[in-house]
């Protein structure tokens, strides 16, 4: 597992020697990338950039590389995802990382106008985590959201969310949503 873009290309990541972390894989990483900076409507360091479920911090650390102003790392076990934020000590003062459970969030510090989830697949926790994130004022207004499931599985989608779209890479399914202006 690889940074693949940005200043940090080609940086080499702890990658899980289990199977309770299940990282999003460089290829499925890259294409995600490639249609956030076609929908992002500014350029990358105008972004702070919320990983729920982080793992290895790789979806992050890769948004770090491209040129975010920030990123803050969540997860119940941050083990690994300290391991790789540890990797970029001059970029310590852009990461955050916090060990808590998603959907026990504590309140939010700052808001984030980009977000990443990856939760354990078919658990039904990227829902619930996204009702988390917005009742706690994790996400500015407007808020871009990534959601990957397992290809299969449903989303639901709280109604304070609009699909903006939907792509499927290997076993992942992807949804882009965004915050409605309520």
């Amino acid at each position: 597992m690889r940074i693949i873009g940005g200043n940090y290309r080609g940086k080499k990541l702890f990658t899980p020697e289990n199977n309770d972390v299940r990282p999003t894989a460089d290829r499925a990483r890259e294409a995600v990338f490639n249609i956030l900076a076609s929908k992002l409507e500014n350029r990358w360091p105008e972004y702070n950039l919320v990983d729920v479920f982080s793992g290895t911090g790789a979806f992050a650390l890769e948004a770090l590389s491209r040129g975010v102003n920030s990123v803050c790392l969540i997860d119940k076990n941050t083990k690994l995802s300290a391991k790789n934020v540890n990797l970029f000590p001059q970029e310590k003062e852009r990461i955050r990382l916090i060990t808590a459970d998603a959907l026990r969030l504590p309140a939010a510090h700052r808001r984030y106008n980009l977000a990443f989830m990856d939760a354990p697949y078919q658990k039904g926790l990227s829902s619930l985590a996204l009702n988390e994130l917005c009742d706690k004022g994790w996400l500015d207004k407007k808020a871009l959201c990534i959601v990957e499931v397992e290809k299969t599985e449903t989303l639901n989608v709280p109604e304070s969310f609009e699909i903006l779209d939907e792509r499927v890479y290997g076993l992942a399914k992807f949804f882009f949503l965004q915050l409605k202006n309520i």
